[in-house]
């Protein structure tokens, strides 16, 4: 899960990246206005790519792990009506 989340970002920071280069790089020389259209989208991908990074999954189990607490865990385990084994 952490694999496909990183690689998708990693592709998402990429295609920001050969947007910003090829804009200003290839693309200014025909159309400055495409180039400028360009980088603003290579601006809105960074935070997607962040919050698409960061969410959670259903299959990520962050709320029910244990705590280091024998006490607390079990206290928890008992109010959400399951037994750990």
């Amino acid at each position: 899960m952490y694999a496909r989340r990183r690689r998708g970002y990693f592709w998402m920071m990429g295609g920001c990246v050969a947007l910003f280069v090829s804009a200003w790089a290839v693309v200014r020389l025909w159309s400055m206005t495409a180039a400028v259209a360009m980088c603003l989208v290579a601006m809105v991908i960074p935070p997607v790519a962040a919050v698409l990074a960061n969410r959670r999954g259903p299959e990520d189990r962050w709320w029910d792990d244990p705590s280091g607490d024998p006490k607390s865990d079990e206290w928890w385990d008992e109010l959400d009506g399951r037994k750990r084994y």
